[in-house]
Protein backbone atom coordinates (compact mmCIF):
# COMPACT_ATOMS: atom_id res chain seq x y z
CA UNK A 1 0.00 0.00 0.00
CA UNK A 2 1.21 3.48 -0.86
CA UNK A 3 0.68 6.69 1.04
CA UNK A 4 -0.42 10.07 -0.29
CA UNK A 5 0.05 13.08 1.99
CA UNK A 6 -1.53 16.39 1.02
CA UNK A 7 0.69 19.29 2.06
CA UNK A 8 -0.35 22.07 -0.29
CA UNK A 9 -2.60 24.97 0.64
CA UNK A 10 -1.74 28.46 1.81
CA UNK A 11 -2.85 28.27 5.45
CA UNK A 12 -4.52 31.68 5.33
CA UNK A 13 -6.24 31.17 8.70
CA UNK A 14 -2.85 30.88 10.44
CA UNK A 15 -1.44 34.15 9.15
CA UNK A 16 0.82 35.97 9.91
CA UNK A 17 2.85 32.79 10.66
CA UNK A 18 2.01 31.30 7.26
CA UNK A 19 3.07 34.40 5.35
CA UNK A 20 6.57 32.94 5.68
CA UNK A 21 6.06 29.29 6.67
CA UNK A 22 4.06 26.31 5.45
CA UNK A 23 1.17 25.50 7.77
CA UNK A 24 2.24 21.83 7.85
CA UNK A 25 5.58 22.89 9.37
CA UNK A 26 4.10 24.92 12.22
CA UNK A 27 5.08 22.98 15.36
CA UNK A 28 2.85 21.39 17.97
CA UNK A 29 4.80 20.35 21.07
CA UNK A 30 7.94 21.41 19.16
CA UNK A 31 7.29 19.01 16.27
CA UNK A 32 6.00 20.06 12.85
CA UNK A 33 2.46 18.88 12.30
CA UNK A 34 3.50 17.05 9.13
CA UNK A 35 6.00 14.95 11.08
CA UNK A 36 3.18 13.42 13.17
CA UNK A 37 1.51 12.36 9.91
CA UNK A 38 4.66 10.80 8.45
CA UNK A 39 5.40 8.97 11.71
CA UNK A 40 1.89 7.52 11.75
CA UNK A 41 2.32 6.23 8.19
CA UNK A 42 5.75 4.79 8.95
CA UNK A 43 4.44 3.00 12.04
CA UNK A 44 1.74 1.42 9.83
CA UNK A 45 4.47 0.17 7.46
CA UNK A 46 3.35 2.48 4.67
CA UNK A 47 6.83 3.09 3.32
CA UNK A 48 6.29 4.45 -0.21
CA UNK A 49 4.79 7.92 0.25
CA UNK A 50 3.95 10.65 -2.23
CA UNK A 51 3.73 14.14 -0.77
CA UNK A 52 1.67 16.77 -2.60
CA UNK A 53 3.12 20.28 -2.26
CA UNK A 54 2.39 23.68 -3.73
CA UNK A 55 4.95 25.74 -5.66
CA UNK A 56 4.91 28.39 -2.92
CA UNK A 57 5.70 26.24 0.13
CA UNK A 58 7.03 23.05 -1.47
CA UNK A 59 10.75 23.91 -1.22
CA UNK A 60 10.51 24.64 2.53
CA UNK A 61 8.64 21.39 3.16
CA UNK A 62 11.13 19.38 1.11
CA UNK A 63 14.04 20.91 3.02
CA UNK A 64 12.44 20.08 6.38
CA UNK A 65 11.46 16.51 5.50
CA UNK A 66 14.30 15.44 3.20
CA UNK A 67 14.07 12.09 1.47
CA UNK A 68 12.02 10.52 4.27
CA UNK A 69 14.83 8.35 5.64
CA UNK A 70 14.59 9.98 9.07
CA UNK A 71 11.08 8.49 9.27
CA UNK A 72 12.00 5.16 7.68
CA UNK A 73 10.03 5.89 4.51
CA UNK A 74 10.76 6.85 0.89
CA UNK A 75 9.21 10.10 -0.35
CA UNK A 76 8.24 11.12 -3.87
CA UNK A 77 7.56 14.86 -4.18
CA UNK A 78 4.55 15.84 -6.31
CA UNK A 79 3.73 19.45 -7.16
CA UNK A 80 0.10 20.53 -7.44
CA UNK A 81 0.27 23.76 -9.42
CA UNK A 82 -3.04 25.12 -8.14
CA UNK A 83 -5.42 24.40 -5.24
CA UNK A 84 -7.92 22.28 -7.14
CA UNK A 85 -9.37 20.17 -4.31
CA UNK A 86 -8.52 16.83 -2.69
CA UNK A 87 -9.70 14.78 -5.65
CA UNK A 88 -7.61 16.95 -7.96
CA UNK A 89 -4.58 16.12 -5.79
CA UNK A 90 -5.26 12.41 -6.32
CA UNK A 91 -5.49 13.05 -10.05
CA UNK A 92 -2.14 14.86 -10.03
CA UNK A 93 -0.60 11.96 -8.07
CA UNK A 94 -1.91 9.22 -10.37
CA UNK A 95 1.45 8.57 -12.08
CA UNK A 96 2.91 7.87 -8.63
CA UNK A 97 -0.06 5.86 -7.36
CA UNK A 98 -0.55 3.66 -10.42
CA UNK A 99 -3.03 0.90 -9.60
CA UNK A 100 -1.89 0.46 -6.00
CA UNK A 101 -4.24 0.78 -3.06
CA UNK A 102 -3.31 3.81 -1.00
CA UNK A 103 -4.05 5.76 2.15
CA UNK A 104 -4.58 9.50 1.68
CA UNK A 105 -3.78 11.62 4.72
CA UNK A 106 -4.14 15.39 5.10
CA UNK A 107 -0.76 16.83 6.08
CA UNK A 108 -2.16 19.28 8.63
CA UNK A 109 -4.29 16.64 10.34
CA UNK A 110 -3.57 15.68 13.94
CA UNK A 111 -5.17 12.50 15.28
CA UNK A 112 -4.19 10.46 18.30
CA UNK A 113 -5.34 7.21 16.68
CA UNK A 114 -2.66 4.98 15.15
CA UNK A 115 -3.71 3.84 11.68
CA UNK A 116 -1.86 0.50 11.67
CA UNK A 117 -4.97 -1.60 12.31
CA UNK A 118 -6.95 0.24 9.64
CA UNK A 119 -4.22 -0.31 7.05
CA UNK A 120 -4.18 -4.06 7.78
CA UNK A 121 -7.97 -4.27 7.71
CA UNK A 122 -8.30 -2.44 4.41
CA UNK A 123 -5.58 -4.48 2.72
CA UNK A 124 -7.26 -7.70 3.83
CA UNK A 125 -10.76 -6.62 2.73
CA UNK A 126 -12.41 -5.84 -0.59
CA UNK A 127 -14.15 -2.49 -0.05
CA UNK A 128 -13.47 0.13 -2.72
CA UNK A 129 -12.78 2.70 -0.01
CA UNK A 130 -12.77 3.21 3.73
CA UNK A 131 -12.99 6.51 5.59
CA UNK A 132 -12.28 7.50 9.17
CA UNK A 133 -15.00 9.45 10.94
CA UNK A 134 -15.48 11.16 14.27
CA UNK A 135 -18.65 12.30 16.00
CA UNK A 136 -18.42 16.06 16.51
CA UNK A 137 -20.67 18.77 17.89
CA UNK A 138 -20.64 20.86 14.70
CA UNK A 139 -19.80 18.94 11.54
CA UNK A 140 -20.95 21.69 9.15
CA UNK A 141 -17.36 22.76 8.35
CA UNK A 142 -16.39 19.24 7.25
CA UNK A 143 -17.42 16.48 4.93
CA UNK A 144 -20.25 14.59 6.63
CA UNK A 145 -21.15 10.92 6.29
CA UNK A 146 -24.35 8.97 6.75
CA UNK A 147 -23.68 5.30 7.60
CA UNK A 148 -25.87 2.26 8.12
CA UNK A 149 -25.88 -0.14 11.04
CA UNK A 150 -22.98 -2.10 9.53
CA UNK A 151 -20.71 0.94 9.18
CA UNK A 152 -21.20 1.09 5.41
CA UNK A 153 -21.35 4.60 4.04
CA UNK A 154 -24.73 5.50 2.52
CA UNK A 155 -24.18 9.16 1.61
CA UNK A 156 -21.59 11.93 1.81
CA UNK A 157 -22.11 15.69 1.84
CA UNK A 158 -19.37 18.34 1.70
CA UNK A 159 -19.74 21.16 4.29
CA UNK A 160 -23.55 21.00 4.54
CA UNK A 161 -25.52 23.88 6.05
CA UNK A 162 -27.80 21.28 7.65
CA UNK A 163 -25.64 18.21 8.45
CA UNK A 164 -27.44 14.88 7.95
CA UNK A 165 -25.38 13.34 10.79
CA UNK A 166 -22.73 14.30 13.34
CA UNK A 167 -20.05 12.14 11.68
CA UNK A 168 -17.26 14.25 10.19
CA UNK A 169 -14.51 12.99 7.88
CA UNK A 170 -11.24 13.39 9.74
CA UNK A 171 -8.96 13.50 6.71
CA UNK A 172 -7.69 9.91 6.47
CA UNK A 173 -9.00 7.90 3.51
CA UNK A 174 -8.23 4.42 2.14
CA UNK A 175 -8.75 3.76 -1.57
CA UNK A 176 -8.40 1.09 -4.22
CA UNK A 177 -7.83 2.05 -7.83
CA UNK A 178 -11.56 2.39 -8.57
CA UNK A 179 -11.30 5.90 -7.10
CA UNK A 180 -9.49 7.10 -10.23
CA UNK A 181 -12.44 6.37 -12.53
CA UNK A 182 -14.75 7.97 -10.00
CA UNK A 183 -12.66 11.15 -10.00
CA UNK A 184 -12.64 11.21 -13.79
CA UNK A 185 -16.45 11.11 -13.73
CA UNK A 186 -17.08 14.08 -11.42
CA UNK A 187 -17.19 17.80 -12.17
CA UNK A 188 -15.87 20.71 -10.09
CA UNK A 189 -18.07 21.81 -7.22
CA UNK A 190 -19.57 25.27 -6.79
CA UNK A 191 -16.26 26.45 -5.35
CA UNK A 192 -14.43 25.25 -8.45
CA UNK A 193 -12.72 22.23 -6.88
CA UNK A 194 -12.84 18.48 -7.44
CA UNK A 195 -14.21 17.25 -4.11
CA UNK A 196 -13.12 13.87 -2.75
CA UNK A 197 -16.58 13.53 -1.18
CA UNK A 198 -18.12 13.74 -4.66
CA UNK A 199 -15.73 11.05 -5.90
CA UNK A 200 -16.60 8.76 -2.99
CA UNK A 201 -20.30 9.44 -3.60
CA UNK A 202 -19.69 8.41 -7.22
CA UNK A 203 -18.31 5.09 -5.95
CA UNK A 204 -21.49 4.62 -3.93
CA UNK A 205 -23.73 5.55 -6.88
CA UNK A 206 -22.05 2.90 -9.04
CA UNK A 207 -22.63 0.19 -6.43
CA UNK A 208 -19.19 0.09 -4.81
CA UNK A 209 -18.87 -0.54 -1.08
CA UNK A 210 -17.41 2.17 1.10
CA UNK A 211 -16.71 1.27 4.70
CA UNK A 212 -16.22 3.58 7.64
CA UNK A 213 -14.58 3.42 11.03
CA UNK A 214 -15.32 5.84 13.85
CA UNK A 215 -12.39 7.02 15.94
CA UNK A 216 -12.89 7.99 19.57
CA UNK A 217 -9.46 9.51 20.29
CA UNK A 218 -8.80 13.19 19.74
CA UNK A 219 -8.81 14.81 16.33
CA UNK A 220 -7.40 18.32 16.28
CA UNK A 221 -7.88 21.22 13.93
CA UNK A 222 -4.80 23.44 13.61
CA UNK A 223 -6.19 25.94 11.14
CA UNK A 224 -6.26 29.00 13.39
CA UNK A 225 -4.12 30.34 16.23
CA UNK A 226 -6.49 29.31 19.02
CA UNK A 227 -6.97 25.88 17.42
CA UNK A 228 -3.21 25.39 17.27
CA UNK A 229 -2.78 26.40 20.91
CA UNK A 230 -5.52 23.97 21.90
CA UNK A 231 -3.80 21.26 19.87
CA UNK A 232 -0.50 22.05 21.59
CA UNK A 233 -2.21 21.66 24.98
CA UNK A 234 -3.77 18.33 24.00
CA UNK A 235 -0.59 16.85 22.55
CA UNK A 236 1.52 17.95 25.53
CA UNK A 237 -1.03 16.48 27.92
CA UNK A 238 -1.13 13.17 26.03
CA UNK A 239 2.47 12.63 24.99
CA UNK A 240 4.87 14.86 26.93
CA UNK A 241 7.18 12.92 29.26
CA UNK A 242 9.76 14.18 31.71
CA UNK A 243 13.14 14.27 29.98
CA UNK A 244 15.78 16.71 31.18
CA UNK A 245 18.78 16.80 28.84
CA UNK A 246 19.79 20.40 29.49
CA UNK A 247 21.52 22.02 32.45
CA UNK A 248 19.23 23.12 35.29
CA UNK A 249 20.86 24.92 38.23
CA UNK A 250 20.00 24.39 41.90
CA UNK A 251 18.13 27.70 42.08
CA UNK A 252 15.62 26.47 39.50
CA UNK A 253 12.58 24.26 39.92
CA UNK A 254 11.25 21.89 37.26
CA UNK A 255 7.95 20.19 38.09
CA UNK A 256 5.77 17.77 36.16
CA UNK A 257 6.16 16.39 32.65
CA UNK A 258 8.81 18.67 31.17
CA UNK A 259 11.15 18.06 28.23
CA UNK A 260 14.31 20.17 28.11
CA UNK A 261 16.59 19.67 25.13
CA UNK A 262 20.37 19.28 25.09
CA UNK A 263 22.42 22.44 25.33
CA UNK A 264 19.64 24.36 27.07
CA UNK A 265 20.42 26.15 30.33
CA UNK A 266 17.86 27.01 32.98
CA UNK A 267 18.92 29.51 35.63
CA UNK A 268 16.92 30.74 38.64
CA UNK A 269 13.67 29.84 36.93
CA UNK A 270 10.54 27.74 37.33
CA UNK A 271 9.36 25.39 34.60
CA UNK A 272 6.02 23.64 35.03
CA UNK A 273 4.75 20.79 32.90
CA UNK A 274 3.46 19.70 30.62
CA UNK A 275 5.80 21.85 28.58
CA UNK A 276 8.67 21.38 26.18
CA UNK A 277 11.81 23.45 25.65
CA UNK A 278 14.02 22.77 22.65
CA UNK A 279 17.79 22.56 22.35
CA UNK A 280 20.29 25.36 22.97
CA UNK A 281 17.82 27.66 24.73
CA UNK A 282 18.44 30.01 27.69
CA UNK A 283 15.82 30.38 30.40
CA UNK A 284 16.94 32.94 33.01
CA UNK A 285 15.00 34.50 35.92
CA UNK A 286 11.74 33.37 34.31
CA UNK A 287 8.62 31.29 34.81
CA UNK A 288 7.46 28.84 32.14
CA UNK A 289 3.95 27.69 32.93
CA UNK A 290 2.14 24.60 31.57
CA UNK A 291 1.16 24.11 27.93
CA UNK A 292 4.10 26.04 26.56
CA UNK A 293 6.35 24.94 23.70
CA UNK A 294 9.62 26.79 23.14
CA UNK A 295 11.54 26.19 19.94
CA UNK A 296 15.30 25.67 19.60
CA UNK A 297 17.78 28.50 20.20
CA UNK A 298 15.28 30.70 22.05
CA UNK A 299 15.98 33.02 24.99
CA UNK A 300 13.51 33.77 27.76
CA UNK A 301 14.94 36.36 30.15
CA UNK A 302 13.12 37.85 33.16
CA UNK A 303 9.74 36.90 31.70
CA UNK A 304 6.65 34.80 32.35
CA UNK A 305 5.32 32.62 29.53
CA UNK A 306 2.25 30.38 29.61
CA UNK A 307 0.00 28.52 27.15
CA UNK A 308 2.09 29.69 24.23
CA UNK A 309 3.89 28.29 21.18
CA UNK A 310 7.22 29.91 20.31
CA UNK A 311 8.99 28.86 17.15
CA UNK A 312 12.79 28.78 17.13
CA UNK A 313 15.23 31.64 17.77
CA UNK A 314 12.70 33.71 19.75
CA UNK A 315 13.81 36.31 22.29
CA UNK A 316 11.46 37.29 25.12
CA UNK A 317 12.91 39.72 27.66
CA UNK A 318 11.48 41.64 30.61
CA UNK A 319 7.86 40.79 29.80
CA UNK A 320 5.39 40.53 32.67
CA UNK A 321 3.37 37.79 30.97
CA UNK A 322 3.02 36.32 27.48
CA UNK A 323 0.03 33.99 27.26
CA UNK A 324 -2.24 32.43 24.64
CA UNK A 325 0.27 33.48 22.00
CA UNK A 326 1.78 32.15 18.77
CA UNK A 327 5.18 33.68 18.05
CA UNK A 328 7.15 33.09 14.85
CA UNK A 329 10.80 32.38 14.10
CA UNK A 330 13.34 35.03 15.10
CA UNK A 331 10.66 37.15 16.77
CA UNK A 332 11.59 39.46 19.64
CA UNK A 333 9.36 40.78 22.42
CA UNK A 334 11.06 43.13 24.86
CA UNK A 335 9.82 45.38 27.63
CA UNK A 336 11.55 48.23 29.43
CA UNK A 337 9.50 47.35 32.51
CA UNK A 338 6.77 49.95 32.03
CA UNK A 339 4.24 47.48 30.61
CA UNK A 340 2.15 45.44 33.04
CA UNK A 341 -0.41 42.75 32.37
CA UNK A 342 -0.52 39.79 29.98
CA UNK A 343 0.20 40.03 26.28
CA UNK A 344 -1.81 37.97 23.78
CA UNK A 345 0.24 37.91 20.60
CA UNK A 346 0.18 36.46 17.10
CA UNK A 347 3.52 37.36 15.51
CA UNK A 348 5.01 36.34 12.20
CA UNK A 349 8.65 35.49 11.63
CA UNK A 350 11.25 38.21 12.25
CA UNK A 351 8.79 40.44 14.12
CA UNK A 352 9.91 42.84 16.87
CA UNK A 353 7.74 44.22 19.66
CA UNK A 354 9.25 46.80 22.03
CA UNK A 355 7.14 47.86 24.99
Amino acid sequence: MKGLVLSGGKGTRLRPITHTAAKQLVPVANKPILFFVLENLAEAQVKDVGVIVSPETGPAIQEAVGDGSRFGISITWITQDRPGGLAHAVKVARPFLGDSPFVMYLGDNLIETRITAFVKEFKAGDAAAMILLKAVADPSASGVAVVDAHGHVVRLVEKPKVPPSNLALVGVYFFRNAIHAAIDAIKPSARGELEITDAIQRLLDTGARVDSRIITDWWLDTGKKDDLLAANTTVLTSWCRRKIEGDVDSASEVTGEVEIGPGTTVRNSKVKGPSVIGRDCRIVDSVIDPFTSIGDHSRILRSHVRHTVLLGHCHIEGVDAVENSLIGLNAQVRSSGKHRGPLHLSLGDDSTVDL
